[in-house]
C-alpha cells in the first residue's frame, strides 16, 4: 500500500474539513428555519447527555472502596438523573435555563476566537477566526440582553447563526490551507 504524501494528506484532510463545514452549515440553515424545535432538540441532548452522567456515577459508586464514598457517589448520580430526567420532562424551562448558558459560551468561544486569531494572524485566511469571534461574541451579548423573553426563539436562531458562521469560516480556511498547498505543490514541480 502506498503513503500518502504530506501534500495529500493535507489535501485529504481540508476535504473532511470542507464537509464538516458544510455540514455545520445546513444544520445552521435548519435551526435558524425552525428556532422552537432547535432550542427543544439541543435541550434534549444536554438532557439526556445530564441522565447518562448520573448513571456512569450511580455505577462507578460502587467501585469507591470507603461507605462515605460510595453514599457520596449514588447521591450525586441520583441528583444528575432526577436533573436530566426533569429537563426531559419540562423542556421548556430547560430551554430558559439553557439560554444563559449559551449565552457564557457564546461569550466564552467569541473570546477564545479572539485569541486563536491573534496565534494565527499569519497564516492565510486567519480573519476568518476574528469575524467568527466578533460574531459569536455579539451573539451571547444579543442573549443576555434578550433574555428570558426571547429564550424559546433565541437559543435556536442563535444556535443556527453560529453554526452556519463556524461553518462558513471552517470552509473558507480549508479553502485557504488547499490554495497555500498548491502554491508549495506548485514552487515544488518547478
Amino acid at each position: 500500500m502506498a503513503q500518502d504524501t504530506p501534500l495529500e494528506m493535507v489535501r485529504h484532510a481540508s476535504t473532511a474539513s470542507i464537509a464538516l463545514g458544510v455540514l455545520l452549515i445546513i444544520l445552521g440553515v435548519l435551526a435558524v428555519a425552525s428556532p422552537f424545535l432547535a432550542a427543544v432538540a439541543v435541550n434534549a441532548i444536554i438532557a439526556w447527555l445530564i441522565v447518562f452522567a448520573g448513571l456512569v456515577h450511580l455505577a462507578l459508586a460502587f467501585r469507591v472502596h470507603s461507605a462515605g464514598s460510595v453514599i457520596w457517589k449514588l447521591l450525586v448520580g441520583v441528583a444528575y438523573v432526577c436533573f436530566g430526567i426533569y429537563l426531559i420532562l419540562h423542556p421548556t424551562l430547560g430551554v430558559i435555563s439553557l439560554t444563559l448558558v449559551l449565552a457564557s459560551l457564546f461569550l466564552v468561544e467569541g473570546i477564545l476566537d479572539f485569541v486563536l486569531y491573534a496565534r494565527t494572524r499569519h497564516v492565510q485566511g486567519a480573519s476568518w477566526f476574528l469575524f467568527d469571534g466578533i460574531v459569536t461574541l455579539l451573539l451571547g451579548l444579543l442573549i443576555y440582553v434578550q433574555w428570558p423573553s426571547s429564550a424559546a426563539w433565541a437559543i435556536g436562531t442563535l444556535v443556527g447563526i453560529s453554526l452556519i458562521f463556524s461553518g462558513v469560516a471552517r470552509v473558507m480556511m480549508s479553502f485557504a490551507v488547499r490554495k497555500a498547498t498548491g502554491a508549495i505543490s506548485d514552487r515544488l514541480a518547478a
